[in-house]
Protein backbone atom coordinates (compact mmCIF):
# COMPACT_ATOMS: atom_id res chain seq x y z
CA UNK A 1 0.00 0.00 0.00
CA UNK A 2 2.95 2.31 0.63
CA UNK A 3 3.74 2.13 -3.08
CA UNK A 4 0.39 3.63 -4.10
CA UNK A 5 0.32 7.39 -4.78
CA UNK A 6 -1.25 9.46 -2.02
CA UNK A 7 -3.95 10.79 -4.37
CA UNK A 8 -4.99 7.23 -5.19
CA UNK A 9 -5.20 6.31 -1.51
CA UNK A 10 -7.27 9.42 -0.85
CA UNK A 11 -9.72 8.46 -3.59
CA UNK A 12 -10.05 4.95 -2.15
CA UNK A 13 -10.67 6.04 1.43
CA UNK A 14 -12.94 8.92 0.45
CA UNK A 15 -15.56 6.34 -0.55
CA UNK A 16 -15.82 5.11 3.04
CA UNK A 17 -18.38 6.45 5.52
CA UNK A 18 -16.97 8.72 8.22
CA UNK A 19 -17.36 5.94 10.82
CA UNK A 20 -14.98 3.72 8.84
CA UNK A 21 -12.55 6.58 8.23
CA UNK A 22 -12.34 7.13 12.00
CA UNK A 23 -11.62 3.44 12.57
CA UNK A 24 -8.91 3.39 9.88
CA UNK A 25 -7.22 6.45 11.42
CA UNK A 26 -6.60 4.52 14.63
CA UNK A 27 -4.83 1.61 12.87
CA UNK A 28 -1.38 3.23 12.59
CA UNK A 29 0.51 6.50 12.38
CA UNK A 30 0.61 6.11 8.60
CA UNK A 31 -3.19 5.95 8.29
CA UNK A 32 -3.68 8.71 10.85
CA UNK A 33 -1.40 11.02 8.85
CA UNK A 34 -2.97 10.00 5.54
CA UNK A 35 -6.56 10.50 6.67
CA UNK A 36 -6.04 13.81 8.51
CA UNK A 37 -4.08 15.60 5.78
CA UNK A 38 -5.64 18.84 4.45
CA UNK A 39 -5.97 17.40 0.95
CA UNK A 40 -7.96 14.40 2.19
CA UNK A 41 -10.20 16.53 4.42
CA UNK A 42 -10.94 18.82 1.48
CA UNK A 43 -11.79 15.79 -0.66
CA UNK A 44 -14.30 14.31 1.78
CA UNK A 45 -15.83 17.64 2.81
CA UNK A 46 -18.63 17.23 0.26
CA UNK A 47 -18.89 13.44 0.45
CA UNK A 48 -19.05 12.51 4.14
CA UNK A 49 -21.99 13.87 6.13
CA UNK A 50 -21.35 14.47 9.85
CA UNK A 51 -22.08 11.81 12.46
CA UNK A 52 -24.91 12.82 14.77
CA UNK A 53 -23.72 11.58 18.16
CA UNK A 54 -24.92 11.92 21.75
CA UNK A 55 -22.06 13.05 24.00
CA UNK A 56 -21.93 12.66 27.79
CA UNK A 57 -20.65 15.36 30.10
CA UNK A 58 -18.33 14.10 32.87
CA UNK A 59 -20.00 13.66 36.28
CA UNK A 60 -19.63 16.62 38.63
CA UNK A 61 -17.32 14.71 40.96
CA UNK A 62 -14.88 14.30 38.05
CA UNK A 63 -14.70 18.04 37.50
CA UNK A 64 -11.61 18.25 39.69
CA UNK A 65 -7.95 18.81 39.07
CA UNK A 66 -6.88 15.35 40.28
CA UNK A 67 -8.13 12.80 37.76
CA UNK A 68 -6.41 9.44 37.46
CA UNK A 69 -7.77 8.31 34.07
CA UNK A 70 -6.89 10.14 30.82
CA UNK A 71 -9.58 12.65 29.80
CA UNK A 72 -11.96 11.52 27.09
CA UNK A 73 -15.35 12.22 25.57
CA UNK A 74 -17.85 9.34 25.62
CA UNK A 75 -20.37 9.43 22.76
CA UNK A 76 -23.16 7.18 21.55
CA UNK A 77 -23.90 6.61 17.87
CA UNK A 78 -27.69 6.05 17.64
CA UNK A 79 -27.51 4.99 13.99
CA UNK A 80 -24.89 2.32 14.65
CA UNK A 81 -26.08 1.58 18.21
CA UNK A 82 -22.62 1.66 19.79
CA UNK A 83 -20.55 3.69 22.23
CA UNK A 84 -17.38 5.46 21.05
CA UNK A 85 -14.65 7.33 22.89
CA UNK A 86 -12.60 10.32 21.79
CA UNK A 87 -9.39 10.93 23.72
CA UNK A 88 -8.83 14.49 24.91
CA UNK A 89 -5.21 13.94 25.94
CA UNK A 90 -4.05 16.41 23.26
CA UNK A 91 -5.39 19.26 25.41
CA UNK A 92 -2.82 20.84 27.78
CA UNK A 93 -5.39 21.42 30.54
CA UNK A 94 -6.29 19.98 33.91
CA UNK A 95 -9.59 18.12 34.02
CA UNK A 96 -11.16 19.29 30.73
CA UNK A 97 -14.93 19.38 31.18
CA UNK A 98 -16.98 19.29 27.91
CA UNK A 99 -20.25 21.21 28.13
CA UNK A 100 -21.54 22.00 24.62
CA UNK A 101 -21.03 21.47 20.89
CA UNK A 102 -21.86 23.06 17.56
CA UNK A 103 -20.89 22.43 13.92
CA UNK A 104 -18.30 19.78 14.74
CA UNK A 105 -16.65 21.67 17.61
CA UNK A 106 -16.75 20.73 21.30
CA UNK A 107 -16.61 23.45 23.96
CA UNK A 108 -15.11 22.66 27.35
CA UNK A 109 -13.83 24.29 30.51
CA UNK A 110 -10.16 23.80 31.30
CA UNK A 111 -7.49 24.94 33.73
CA UNK A 112 -3.99 25.58 32.47
CA UNK A 113 -1.42 23.67 34.58
CA UNK A 114 0.41 26.89 35.42
CA UNK A 115 -2.62 29.12 36.03
CA UNK A 116 -4.36 29.89 39.35
CA UNK A 117 -7.29 27.67 40.26
CA UNK A 118 -9.65 30.67 40.13
CA UNK A 119 -8.94 31.16 36.42
CA UNK A 120 -10.58 28.98 33.81
CA UNK A 121 -10.68 29.12 30.06
CA UNK A 122 -13.36 28.07 27.65
CA UNK A 123 -11.69 25.93 24.99
CA UNK A 124 -13.05 25.02 21.56
CA UNK A 125 -11.69 21.85 19.95
CA UNK A 126 -12.36 19.16 17.38
CA UNK A 127 -11.64 15.72 18.92
CA UNK A 128 -11.37 14.18 15.43
CA UNK A 129 -8.63 16.49 14.17
CA UNK A 130 -7.17 17.07 17.67
CA UNK A 131 -7.05 20.82 17.09
CA UNK A 132 -8.00 23.35 19.76
CA UNK A 133 -8.24 27.06 20.42
CA UNK A 134 -8.38 28.83 23.78
CA UNK A 135 -10.91 31.63 24.21
CA UNK A 136 -10.09 34.56 26.53
CA UNK A 137 -9.85 33.54 30.20
CA UNK A 138 -12.75 33.75 32.63
CA UNK A 139 -13.13 33.42 36.38
CA UNK A 140 -14.10 30.04 37.80
CA UNK A 141 -17.50 31.41 38.90
CA UNK A 142 -18.61 31.49 35.27
CA UNK A 143 -17.81 27.80 34.84
CA UNK A 144 -19.73 26.92 38.02
CA UNK A 145 -22.85 29.01 37.46
CA UNK A 146 -22.99 29.87 33.75
CA UNK A 147 -24.71 28.02 30.91
CA UNK A 148 -22.63 27.82 27.72
CA UNK A 149 -24.64 28.48 24.54
CA UNK A 150 -23.00 28.13 21.12
CA UNK A 151 -23.96 28.08 17.46
CA UNK A 152 -20.58 28.67 15.81
CA UNK A 153 -16.90 29.06 16.61
CA UNK A 154 -17.30 32.85 16.77
CA UNK A 155 -20.69 32.99 18.50
CA UNK A 156 -20.52 31.89 22.12
CA UNK A 157 -22.51 33.02 25.16
CA UNK A 158 -22.18 32.27 28.87
CA UNK A 159 -25.47 33.11 30.59
CA UNK A 160 -26.36 33.52 34.28
CA UNK A 161 -29.30 35.09 36.10
CA UNK A 162 -27.51 38.41 36.54
CA UNK A 163 -25.11 38.72 33.60
CA UNK A 164 -24.22 37.41 30.17
CA UNK A 165 -20.87 37.13 28.41
CA UNK A 166 -20.77 37.18 24.63
CA UNK A 167 -17.86 36.24 22.37
CA UNK A 168 -18.01 37.05 18.66
CA UNK A 169 -14.52 36.28 17.44
CA UNK A 170 -12.66 39.23 18.98
CA UNK A 171 -10.02 38.86 21.68
CA UNK A 172 -12.35 39.68 24.53
CA UNK A 173 -15.69 38.83 26.09
CA UNK A 174 -18.43 41.45 26.06
CA UNK A 175 -20.31 41.60 29.36
CA UNK A 176 -23.95 42.61 29.71
CA UNK A 177 -26.54 42.63 32.44
CA UNK A 178 -29.14 39.93 31.86
CA UNK A 179 -31.77 41.05 34.43
CA UNK A 180 -33.75 37.83 34.36
CA UNK A 181 -36.47 37.36 37.02
CA UNK A 182 -34.82 34.13 38.25
CA UNK A 183 -32.06 31.68 37.38
CA UNK A 184 -32.56 30.65 33.73
CA UNK A 185 -33.42 27.00 33.27
CA UNK A 186 -32.15 25.15 30.18
CA UNK A 187 -31.44 28.25 28.04
CA UNK A 188 -30.99 27.61 24.31
CA UNK A 189 -29.70 29.65 21.40
CA UNK A 190 -31.87 29.62 18.26
CA UNK A 191 -30.32 31.64 15.46
CA UNK A 192 -29.99 35.19 16.89
CA UNK A 193 -32.27 34.71 19.92
CA UNK A 194 -31.89 33.22 23.39
CA UNK A 195 -34.80 31.36 25.03
CA UNK A 196 -35.00 30.35 28.69
CA UNK A 197 -37.52 29.21 31.28
CA UNK A 198 -37.75 31.29 34.47
CA UNK A 199 -39.69 30.69 37.65
CA UNK A 200 -41.88 33.73 38.42
CA UNK A 201 -43.88 31.97 41.14
CA UNK A 202 -43.61 31.99 44.92
CA UNK A 203 -41.25 30.07 47.23
CA UNK A 204 -44.10 27.61 47.77
CA UNK A 205 -45.26 27.06 44.20
CA UNK A 206 -43.31 27.26 40.97
CA UNK A 207 -44.74 29.09 37.98
CA UNK A 208 -42.66 28.69 34.84
CA UNK A 209 -42.72 31.16 31.96
CA UNK A 210 -40.83 31.35 28.66
CA UNK A 211 -38.56 34.38 28.14
CA UNK A 212 -36.66 35.39 25.04
CA UNK A 213 -34.22 38.08 23.95
CA UNK A 214 -32.33 38.74 20.73
CA UNK A 215 -28.57 39.06 20.98
CA UNK A 216 -28.71 42.60 19.59
CA UNK A 217 -31.16 43.66 22.33
CA UNK A 218 -29.08 41.96 24.99
CA UNK A 219 -26.09 44.05 23.88
CA UNK A 220 -28.07 47.30 24.08
CA UNK A 221 -31.27 47.47 26.15
CA UNK A 222 -30.98 44.12 28.01
CA UNK A 223 -34.72 43.62 27.45
CA UNK A 224 -36.15 40.12 27.94
CA UNK A 225 -39.67 39.51 26.68
CA UNK A 226 -42.09 37.03 28.18
CA UNK A 227 -43.29 34.91 25.30
CA UNK A 228 -46.96 34.02 25.77
CA UNK A 229 -50.34 33.90 24.10
CA UNK A 230 -53.82 33.67 25.58
CA UNK A 231 -54.44 30.59 23.42
CA UNK A 232 -51.64 28.71 25.21
CA UNK A 233 -53.80 28.36 28.30
CA UNK A 234 -52.12 26.27 31.03
CA UNK A 235 -49.34 24.81 28.83
CA UNK A 236 -46.69 25.65 31.47
CA UNK A 237 -48.78 24.34 34.36
CA UNK A 238 -49.29 20.80 33.08
CA UNK A 239 -45.56 20.00 33.16
CA UNK A 240 -43.47 19.33 36.25
CA UNK A 241 -39.88 20.67 36.12
CA UNK A 242 -40.01 21.65 32.40
CA UNK A 243 -36.83 22.00 30.32
CA UNK A 244 -36.13 23.42 26.89
CA UNK A 245 -34.36 21.56 24.07
CA UNK A 246 -33.61 23.09 20.69
CA UNK A 247 -35.64 21.45 17.93
CA UNK A 248 -35.16 21.44 14.19
CA UNK A 249 -35.14 24.78 12.40
CA UNK A 250 -37.33 27.34 14.12
CA UNK A 251 -38.74 24.85 16.63
CA UNK A 252 -38.32 24.62 20.40
CA UNK A 253 -39.07 21.49 22.43
CA UNK A 254 -40.30 21.67 26.04
CA UNK A 255 -39.97 18.48 28.07
CA UNK A 256 -41.31 17.65 31.52
CA UNK A 257 -43.35 15.29 33.64
CA UNK A 258 -47.05 15.33 32.75
CA UNK A 259 -48.91 16.18 35.96
CA UNK A 260 -51.87 14.03 36.88
CA UNK A 261 -53.61 17.07 38.43
CA UNK A 262 -53.01 20.74 39.27
CA UNK A 263 -52.47 20.09 42.98
CA UNK A 264 -49.23 21.26 44.59
CA UNK A 265 -47.49 17.88 44.83
CA UNK A 266 -49.21 16.09 41.98
CA UNK A 267 -47.60 12.92 40.67
CA UNK A 268 -46.72 12.47 36.99
CA UNK A 269 -48.30 9.97 34.63
CA UNK A 270 -45.53 10.11 31.99
CA UNK A 271 -42.92 12.40 30.40
CA UNK A 272 -44.30 14.69 27.70
CA UNK A 273 -42.50 16.42 24.80
CA UNK A 274 -44.21 19.55 23.48
CA UNK A 275 -43.07 21.44 20.37
CA UNK A 276 -43.36 25.19 19.79
CA UNK A 277 -43.26 26.66 16.28
CA UNK A 278 -41.59 30.06 16.70
CA UNK A 279 -43.13 31.34 13.46
CA UNK A 280 -46.77 30.60 14.29
CA UNK A 281 -46.30 30.48 18.11
CA UNK A 282 -48.40 27.32 18.25
CA UNK A 283 -47.74 24.27 20.42
CA UNK A 284 -48.28 20.65 19.50
CA UNK A 285 -47.43 17.33 21.12
CA UNK A 286 -44.25 15.78 19.72
CA UNK A 287 -44.19 12.65 21.87
CA UNK A 288 -44.85 11.04 25.23
CA UNK A 289 -42.88 8.32 26.96
CA UNK A 290 -44.49 4.84 26.92
CA UNK A 291 -45.93 3.79 30.26
CA UNK A 292 -43.65 0.75 30.60
CA UNK A 293 -40.57 2.91 30.08
CA UNK A 294 -41.81 5.65 32.41
CA UNK A 295 -42.14 3.19 35.30
CA UNK A 296 -38.33 3.18 35.52
CA UNK A 297 -38.36 6.96 35.96
CA UNK A 298 -41.38 7.12 38.25
CA UNK A 299 -39.54 6.43 41.49
CA UNK A 300 -36.74 8.91 40.76
CA UNK A 301 -37.13 12.37 42.26
CA UNK A 302 -35.35 14.02 39.33
CA UNK A 303 -34.27 13.27 35.78
CA UNK A 304 -32.03 14.96 33.23
CA UNK A 305 -32.78 15.80 29.61
CA UNK A 306 -30.43 16.58 26.73
CA UNK A 307 -30.53 16.46 22.96
CA UNK A 308 -31.33 18.52 19.90
CA UNK A 309 -33.40 18.35 16.75
CA UNK A 310 -35.18 15.01 16.48
CA UNK A 311 -33.43 13.24 19.36
CA UNK A 312 -33.92 13.70 23.10
CA UNK A 313 -32.19 11.64 25.78
CA UNK A 314 -33.39 11.01 29.36
CA UNK A 315 -31.53 9.79 32.44
CA UNK A 316 -32.49 9.32 36.08
CA UNK A 317 -30.92 8.08 39.29
CA UNK A 318 -30.59 4.32 39.66
CA UNK A 319 -32.07 3.60 36.20
CA UNK A 320 -28.70 2.48 34.82
CA UNK A 321 -29.48 3.25 31.18
CA UNK A 322 -30.67 6.09 28.96
CA UNK A 323 -34.06 6.47 27.32
CA UNK A 324 -34.03 7.89 23.79
CA UNK A 325 -36.81 9.59 21.84
CA UNK A 326 -35.89 9.43 18.16
CA UNK A 327 -37.98 11.22 15.54
CA UNK A 328 -35.40 11.09 12.70
CA UNK A 329 -37.45 8.60 10.70
CA UNK A 330 -40.51 10.87 10.79
CA UNK A 331 -42.26 9.05 13.62
CA UNK A 332 -41.42 9.17 17.31
CA UNK A 333 -39.71 5.98 18.44
CA UNK A 334 -38.65 5.23 22.01
CA UNK A 335 -35.83 2.86 22.97
CA UNK A 336 -33.28 2.15 25.65
CA UNK A 337 -29.54 2.85 25.40
CA UNK A 338 -27.58 0.30 27.42
CA UNK A 339 -23.91 0.12 28.38
CA UNK A 340 -23.60 3.70 29.62
CA UNK A 341 -19.88 4.20 30.44
CA UNK A 342 -18.59 5.47 33.75
CA UNK A 343 -19.88 5.13 37.25
CA UNK A 344 -22.06 7.24 39.48
CA UNK A 345 -25.73 7.61 40.33
CA UNK A 346 -26.88 7.20 36.71
CA UNK A 347 -27.86 10.86 36.33
CA UNK A 348 -26.24 11.73 32.99
CA UNK A 349 -25.95 15.14 31.37
CA UNK A 350 -24.92 15.66 27.78
CA UNK A 351 -25.25 17.35 24.42
CA UNK A 352 -25.47 16.51 20.72
CA UNK A 353 -22.13 16.34 18.89
CA UNK A 354 -22.02 16.52 15.09
CA UNK A 355 -18.67 14.83 14.52
CA UNK A 356 -16.95 16.00 11.36
CA UNK A 357 -13.39 16.02 10.08
CA UNK A 358 -14.02 19.23 8.16
CA UNK A 359 -14.42 21.46 11.24
CA UNK A 360 -11.02 23.15 11.29
CA UNK A 361 -9.59 25.81 13.58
Amino acid sequence: MDALPQDTLHQIFSSLPLRQVMICRSLSKFFNHLLTSPSFIQLISTQSPPLNLLALRPPHHHHHRHVSSPPCLHVFDPDDNQWLRFNLDFLPFRSPHPVASSLGFVYLWGESPDSPESTKSLVVCNPLTRQFRVLPQLGSAWSRHGSVLVDSETRVMVLTELAALYFSGSNQWLKFSSNLPSKPRSPILVFDSVYALCDVGSPWRSQWKLFHCTISKLKTSQTWTRLEKHEWGDVFDILKRPRLVRGNGNKVLMVGGLKSSFSLNASCSTILILRLDLDSLEWDEAGRMPVDMFRCFQESSKFKVFGSGDRVCFSAKRVGKLALWDHCSGKGEWRWIDGVPGSGDGLCRGFVFEARLTALL
